[in-house]
């Protein structure tokens, strides 16, 4: 790839880049905002590598935050409140495979060389319009490869992470590995184990919102190791070249994706540590029912009754796995837009006024409303005060 005269770069990043040069500090646009305006993607969140410490950055600008003060990166809000990370020039002094010892008052080049891939490493100065590309990132972009910055072993030791971060650029931009950095990923896997299952989910979750094909990205898991490691109820490939559901998906919601790309999505969001919000809406989504039993109104009101709020998590996995609309979501808007009775709270009756006619309180109370319940969905018309206090008695 040939590196053109100059990349877009939004006037506020012009600015804190200029503001840093006239004190006298070097200031480069880098990162993957650069990686993607060079494939031709518009990006507006460029951060800046520059040879003033933090400590420097946060007196030159009124409003910043101390995003990584530990690791030289200083959030510096423009004009318009958006934050921009300006990041100190940086070498590695110790890594342990999960955290680096960084010190500052190092070179761009000595920067650049601590990256992960070389289409990472690649710099442009937004005042002079000139390039900084030691590693030939700007070949490897032209070539759709990724490959490691220097040697690929040592990059991986440095921080594991980076063997998933390999699989999610490889996957997103639909970029072959380079042999040896494939070698070295496979070979760096056993060490995933020493991630944080906070900084794996964080990957995992990018992977399935950017990939371009989540066949691909799951095949690069297993095939690298990674899945072993971390997610090993992820499908296989032969269940994998048997699955004919889309496979591009325009929504990337991860709990809906893990329970499509895994056998025991709960087991793999558990290990993850996501909220429990989420690991409830996972388990929602194994236990079921997936659909309607039948195509009737009836049929999706039980449906919808029996899986509560887990409906549209179903629906949305329904049309993944078979590549289709969900046939049932016309019956499902028509229900809803009527109010129709799908919950306890939506009787026309409650426990106290049970208790009030006479049912003793306890287990009764509510035995009697889930069978009212039922009735009331088989039929909304029966949801009336008097009608369901004469049911509750017969019930009782």
């Amino acid at each position: 790839m040939v590196l053109p005269a100059r990349i877009p770069i939004p006037d506020e990043v012009i600015a804190i880049a200029r503001r840093l040069e006239e004190a006298g500090h070097e200031a480069w646009c880098v990162g993957g905002a650069v990686r993607d305006s060079l494939l031709g993607g518009e990006q507006k969140d460029f951060d800046l590598a520059t040879s003033a410490t933090p400590e420097q950055v946060q007196r030159l600008f009124k409003r910043t935050v101390a995003v990584g003060v530990k690791y030289g990166t200083v959030g510096v809000f423009d004009g318009d409140r958006v934050l921009h990370e300006v990041t100190t020039f940086r070498h590695d002094v110790r890594t342990d495979g999960r955290h680096a010892e960084v010190a500052f008052g190092v070179s761009l080049d000595e920067d650049l060389a601590r990256r992960d891939f070389t289409v990472n490493a690649i710099a442009f100065h937004p005042l002079r319009g000139e390039w900084k590309d030691p590693f030939g990132g700007a070949e490897d972009l032209g070539r759709r490869r990724l490959r490691a910055v220097g040697d690929p072993a040592a990059r991986f030791r440095e921080d594991y992470l980076r063997v998933l971060r390999a699989l999610r650029f490889a996957a997103r931009l639909d970029f072959i590995i380079d042999p040896p950095t494939w070698e070295a990923a496979c070979a760096a896997a056993a060490g995933l184990g020493q991630l944080s299952a906070e900084r794996v989910r964080d990957e995992w979750t990018k992977g399935l919102a950017t990939t371009r094909s989540l066949r691909r990205l799951i095949s690069l898991w297993r095939k690298s190791g990674a899945a072993a490691v971390w997610l090993p109820q992820l499908r296989s490939d032969e269940e994998l070249e048997a699955w004919t559901g889309d496979d591009a998906p325009a929504r990337r919601d991860p709990v809906v994706l893990t329970a499509l790309c895994c056998h025991d999505p709960v087991a793999v969001l558990g290990r993850l540590r996501v909220s429990n919000s989420d690991l409830a809406r996972a388990a929602a989504l194994v236990t079921g029912p997936p659909a309607p039993a039948g195509m009737t109104s009836r049929d999706v009101r039980r449906w919808l009754a029996a899986v509560d709020g887990a409906a549209d998590d179903l629906a949305e996995l329904w049309q993944l796995r078979h590549a289709a609309p969900f046939p049932w979501a016309a019956e499902v808007a028509a229900i809803r837009g009527a109010g129709a009775p799908l919950r306890r709270g939506d009787l026309a009756i409650t426990g106290q006024d049970l208790m009030a006619a006479g049912i003793p309180a306890g287990p009764a109370v509510g035995q009697v409303l889930e069978r009212l319940l039922a009735l009331v969905v088989d039929e909304p018309t029966l949801n009336v005060h008097e009608a369901l206090l004469e049911r509750a008695k017969e019930l009782a």
